[in-house]
């Protein structure tokens, strides 16, 4: 036992004796590579002693600042250092890093001083405040301004404050050593809330650096009337301490501020006021009326050491007045920190195909505590194709442990467990969310290898007509599919009339559909996705064009459609069902749009003739009667059966004759074609009415001479024979032969049809000049045929 005790003394004085503090100085956010100091040098090491004894770092940060060259024993920077970061509120930085030697064995400890350097400009916590100030207020008055923050130390940290040039206020800046800079505002002219009510201010707050930085704060005072009287605190600064983790509940500090007001201007409200990064409220409360400051939230030393509370004490006057202080928390560490994993160098997502071995990610436990608190164990719970290997410490490697296959599993939660070993044990889990890869293995594919698609002709050009989509099994990338037309002979042709999304995959059209000129077309699309190699699959369109009823029916010859005026002749002696004519007509489109059927329209012959609905075949109803008209006018509809229905028409003049010959040598009159009215129409309209009104003087006087010369007895057979021609003009018969003149009795361009007296019309009513003979049948000649012959004449 002695010597045990003697060997462990010695062992500790030997320990003690060569263990050397090390300092070293350098600043934030230097480059990586910038060497901190020479460790072999200032332990008098050789290069040869320096690979002998095994030189080797260790740190307590979640982040290796620093590492060291082996053979050279130079410490040098290889993580970005934030000096805010790492001693936030702390006025000096340090970082502690031990070099441990193994032959012989010695550790030293080296601190090395981290400089600040102006790399934060100052802020305010809000960027405008209101500052109500009464009227009355006295020359010189002071309010206490917003103290602006600066996450720099010493010379960079908030040096001064500046206000904009005004007449009512100055500023009275205040120092209490290099952390702590304050600003008060001075009244410095009497205020008038009626002259100007609202006074809009700028504090600037400018800290020590080269080149010095600012922040801006918008103050804006609202004048109020008068309460002559503010609160005043019993203290202008308060301090007390708390342990963290102090029970929710615990009283602080009851406040204290008289006003030498009575009544209402001297009843005192207080609230805290803005005066740290942290609102004091979610942490402490203040009783309104008491002053009495209460914890309310948790209060963590590892988070905020001290906490500085800004306080008011406002009256209740109409135009209130208010007094300020200050309360200072200083809080007392207890332990309670668990240990606290940090995974850095994340690799994901990893490949499927990643060998045994790879690394996956770097894992550091660190606990802030001290002692046996602070020693950690570190473990991966669950079954899980991966294992953590010790580097130094708790300083460990995620290694990849066993095969990896993403179409089984794409996603793995990796549980690690860090229990230290304080008592109780405080323990801490973390989920390392770490994703596979895929591989491009799988091409695009399309629901099947044909795609038909229904198009309506006449479609709107730029329409989307379909959407191509595909499924593929693998990610990302790997997945996304590109569209576009496969190069062929074919392919050619429909360019000009599709085109493809190569994104979305719409099938686009660049020309109107016609279902009469085209009625299907197909081409072949690859979509191919974006993975290295790229992989595709094709799939083949077939586009089929939808009739459109968008062609009207049209008639056959020797019919022609509505506008012009059609004849046929029956005979007087036709039963019931006697052919009459057959309408014949065609569809451009097809299916029920091209079905067509027939119709007779309303009128007075409608009841003596029918027509076959799908045939077209028109035949009369029953016999003849005398009551009959010997023309009928009959108007026949064709429709077809689309949606909506489109027609056409064509007139026929049915004209009943005595006998089976006069039906044989009827002709067929030729259509007229409307045309638009004009001003050829119009000349020509004038010359037709003049040479009728001359040929109507010229008929008069011929007639009258012909009179004159029969004793005043007007014979049928001595006027000559006068005809018109198709072109519309008259001739004249030299022929010494007798004729009677008759008259259309419903045309409209008065035509006179003049026929030999042997040879009258059976069934004609002729008017003779004389006016002796007339017949007793009604028949009218013919408005568009202009020839002389006896069977034609209009009704």
């Amino acid at each position: 036992l002695k010597k045990q005790i003697f060997k462990s003394i010695i062992y500790t004085i030997f320990f003690a004796l060569t263990r050397f503090l090390i300092s070293y100085t350098i600043s934030e956010e230097v480059d990586k590579g910038r060497v901190v100091g020479n460790v072999a040098k200032d332990l008098n090491l050789s290069v040869q002693q320096l690979q002998n004894t095994d030189l080797q770092m260790a740190s307590g940060y979640r982040k290796r600042y620093f590492d060291i060259n082996r053979e050279s024993g130079v410490i040098f920077v290889c993580e970005r250092i934030d000096r805010e970061e790492l001693c936030p509120n702390l006025a000096k930085c340090f970082l502690n890093i031990e070099a441990i030697l193994s032959n012989p064995r010695s550790l030293h400890r080296i601190e090395v001083l981290i400089n600040d350097i102006n790399d934060n400009a100052p802020f305010f916590l809000e960027e405008a405040i209101t500052i109500d100030i009464s009227e009355a207020s006295y020359v010189g008055e002071r309010h206490p301004l917003p103290v602006a923050h600066d996450a720099d130390v010493g010379s960079n940290s908030v040096k001064t404050y500046k206000l904009n040039t005004n007449e009512y206020f100055s500023l009275d800046i205040q120092s209490a050593g290099d952390q702590s800079v304050s600003a008060e505002l001075i009244l410095q002219k009497a205020l008038d809330h009626e002259k100007e009510p609202v006074i809009e201010l700028i504090l600037t707050a400018v800290d020590g650096g080269k080149p010095a930085k600012a922040g801006a704060l918008q103050i804006k005072v609202n004048v109020l009337d008068v309460n002559d009287n503010s609160p005043v605190f019993s203290k202008n600064l308060y301090k007390i301490q708390v342990t963290e983790n102090a029970n929710m509940g615990t009283t602080l500090l009851t406040l204290s501020a008289t006003d030498l007001d009575g009544g209402v201007n001297g009843q005192i409200v207080y609230s805290f006021t803005e005066g740290a990064r942290l609102n004091p409220e979610e942490i402490f409360s203040l009783n309104n009326n008491s002053g009495e400051i209460i914890v309310k939230g948790n209060i963590d030393y590892e988070e905020y050491q001290a906490f500085e509370i800004r306080v008011q004490a406002r009256d209740k006057g109409s135009t209130p007045r208010s007094a300020h202080s200050k309360v200072l928390v200083e809080v007392i560490d207890v332990n309670d920190n668990a240990p606290e994993i940090l995974v850095s160098s994340l690799m994901s997502p990893i490949k499927e195909d990643a060998e045994i071995a790879t690394a996956v990610a770097m894992v550091t436990v660190t606990d802030r505590d001290r002692g046996k608190n602070g020693q950690i164990n570190c473990k991966i719970t669950g079954s899980v194709p991966f294992k953590l290997k010790s580097n130094y410490k708790n300083y460990y490697s995620l290694l990849v442990d066993g095969p990896l296959d993403r179409e089984n599993i794409s996603k793995y939660n990796i549980s690690i467990e860090a229990t230290d070993e304080g008592s109780p044990e405080l323990t801490t889990t973390a989920v390392i969310a770490l994703e596979v890869s895929d591989v491009n293995d799988n091409p695009p594919r399309f629901p099947g290898s044909l795609i038909n698609v229904f198009v309506k002709e006449n479609i709107q050009t730029g329409t989307t007509i379909h959407r191509l989509s595909t499924f593929d099994s693998d990610l990302d990338e790997n997945a996304k599919s590109t569209y576009s037309l496969l190069n062929s002979p074919k392919n050619t042709q429909i360019n000009s009339m599709i085109t493809i999304n190569s994104n979305t995959g719409d099938i686009i059209i660049l020309q109107s559909f016609n279902y009469e000129e085209l009625k299907t077309f197909q081409f072949k699309v690859q979509a191919t996705d974006s993975g290295v190699p790229p992989l595709s699959s094709n799939v083949t369109v077939n586009v089929l064009i939808l009739d459109e009823n968008d062609n009207n029916p049209s008639i056959l010859a020797p019919y022609s459609e509505h506008g012009s005026v059609n004849s046929e002749t029956i005979p007087y002696s036709a039963e019931s069902g006697y052919f009459v004519a057959k309408i014949r007509a065609v569809d451009a489109d097809s299916g029920y749009n091209a079905l067509l059927s027939y119709h007779l329209s309303e009128s007075k012959g409608n009841n003596l003739f029918r027509i076959g609905i799908s045939t077209g075949e028109i035949r009369t109803k029953r016999r003849m009667s005398d009551n009959d008209l010997k023309t009928h006018h009959l108007l026949v509809l064709v429709s077809d059966n689309g949606e909506p229905s489109l027609s056409a028409t064509v007139s026929i003049d049915v004209m009943v004759v005595e006998s089976t010959a006069d039906v044989q040598t009827q002709f067929r009159h030729v259509p007229i074609k409307e045309d638009n009215f004009s001003d050829l129409n119009l000349y020509l309209l004038i010359a037709i009415v003049s040479v009728s009104v001359i040929f109507l003087l010229s008929l008069i006087s011929l007639i009258a001479v012909r009179c004159h010369r029969t004793d005043s007895d007007f014979s049928r057979y001595s006027a000559p024979m006068i005809t018109t021609h198709p072109d519309g003009s008259w001739s004249y018969s030299k022929a010494t032969q007798q004729y009677d003149v008759c008259f259309s009795s419903d045309t409209l361009k008065s035509d006179v049809v003049v026929f030999p007296a042997p040879f009258p019309p059976v069934d004609a009513e002729l008017i003779s000049i004389n006016g002796n003979d007339t017949f007793t049948r009604t028949q009218t000649l013919p408005n568009k045929d202009k020839v002389s012959h006896l069977q034609n004449y209009i009704s």
